[in-house]
């Protein structure tokens, strides 16, 4: 693992797991104010299902800003490893999810993902973000989990418009915080990711 810092006027720094890689996963943390970091156990569930071949890029958001600046850290976190890398994917589980979904659409600001995978989406966390909305505006393919049990977060509207554009969903036997599932977590994001990039 490299301690990388991510340019764009914010301190945001990052984990880079197996950095000798053609291609990279950028994986966006849950909620900064609720302990979410890249040390995200359902992060790191990710990045060690992508070993040996595929590097992770886990990043930590600057200062909280309503989620625009989260958004910004994104996707200069896609930059940076767009500038690096054949082919770079984007992976995000809760709060990390929706700031994925709304980088992914962002297609004046930010590299485009080759595929996108999220975990236990929100469909809208502040009035920056908009997840269920920015699925119209994806090109790649994209994979939703959610737990079946999750009454955390309001994830229906982002199932409900990932299938109907035809996007992968997947639900799993959990709650919103997956405990004890990372292997489970692994098995499903993993090789979707894989196969897309």
């Amino acid at each position: 693992m490299t301690t990388v810092g991510i340019p764009g006027g914010r301190d945001v720094t990052a984990s880079l797991d197996r950095p000798a890689s053609d291609t990279v996963i950028v994986a966006c943390p849950p909620h900064p104010q609720y302990g979410g970091s890249r040390s995200d156990s359902r992060l790191k569930a990710v990045s060690d299902a992508l070993a040996p071949d595929i590097s992770c890029l886990r990043f930590d958001y600057g200062a909280w800003d309503e989620g625009r600046g989260e958004r910004a850290d994104a996707e200069n976190a896609l930059a940076w490893a767009d500038e690096r890398y054949d082919a770079v994917g984007l992976f995000g589980y809760s709060f990390g999810a929706a700031v994925a979904l709304c980088t992914a659409a962002a297609h004046d600001t930010a590299a485009d993902p080759a595929a996108l995978s999220v975990l236990a989406p929100p469909a809208g966390v502040t009035v920056h973000l908009d997840a269920a909305a920015a699925l119209d505006a994806i090109d790649c393919p994209v994979q939703v989990v959610v737990g079946e049990r999750d009454a955390t977060v309001d994830w229906e509207p982002v199932v409900d418009r990932a299938t109907e554009l035809g996007q992968t969903v997947e639900r799993l036997p959990a709650d919103h915080h997956f405990v004890g599932q990372s292997g489970r977590i692994g098995e499903t994001v993993g090789p979707f990711l894989r196969d897309h990039l």
